[in-house]
């Protein structure tokens, strides 16, 4: 098992912080949020770690000797939205955890052996431009939404991708970028968009497990629910 850490975006609503810093590596409480994930991906059992960089790439070179993670730089991360920078590491997707560089997790809810596609989802209040997730009874995902909501089910930024699922999607990753279909997409709208193919099922985690730092209103408001919590 594998898992890909998605941190090549330059953070531009975290400035001036990302200025100097990667978003990926903001600290908070008291690690830096890309450090805290490769802890809890190790306490698992994962010790293939790869990071993908772009913005600030030379901030993350102390990484490959504190940790043993493999670093893949995007130099294309100002141009491309990540789409691209799944493409640059699909060999690594097959039985694999990939994760948003620009989330906090304040619990490790990973799984040591998953067995099968998931996207680790909770229930958050009041949201705007999320991607929503549909199931069905056995918790299958059946469809993606991007809209706004009140305690729906939406992506968390961790997910994992079985073998089987993990070569289909590589095959659409190709087909995406060969075919130069994919400047302004995500990489999870080829899973969007394939889903009566896949076998993917929402794994349940806790609302406060897992926040998106998305700007310094974001760190702010994380900063103090995690104080309020000591």
């Amino acid at each position: 098992m594998k898992a890909i850490i998605l941190a090549a975006g330059m953070g531009t609503r975290l400035r001036p912080l990302t200025l100097t810093t990667p978003k990926a590596l903001t600290v908070v409480n008291g690690k830096p949020m890309l450090e805290r994930q490769v802890e809890f991906l190790q306490e698992v059992g994962v010790s293939e770690i790869i990071v993908v960089t772009g913005y600030l790439a030379e901030k993350f070179e102390y990484l490959k000797e504190k940790y043993g993670v493999k670093l893949i730089h995007n130099d294309k991360y100002d141009v491309y939205n990540n789409m691209y920078t799944m493409y640059l590491v699909r060999e690594y997707l097959p039985d694999s955890y990939v994760i948003d560089g620009d989330n906090y997790l304040d619990r490790n809810f990973m799984l040591e052996a998953p067995k099968t596609s998931m996207y680790f989802s909770a229930r958050k209040p009041d949201f705007k431009g999320e991607w929503m997730i549909r199931y069905n009874e056995d918790y299958k995902v059946t469809d993606i939404e991007v809209g706004d909501g009140d305690q729906e089910y939406i992506l968390c930024g961790v997910s994992y991708w079985s073998e089987q699922d993990g070569r289909y999607i590589v095959g659409k990753l190709e087909e995406a970028v060969e075919g130069g279909n994919f400047v302004e997409f995500w990489w999870d709208e080829i899973v969007k968009n394939n889903l009566p193919n896949l076998n993917v099922y929402l794994q349940e985690i806790h609302p406060d497990d897992s926040y998106e730092i998305d700007s310094v209103a974001d760190l702010e408001k994380v900063n103090k629910l995690l104080a309020a919590k000591k």
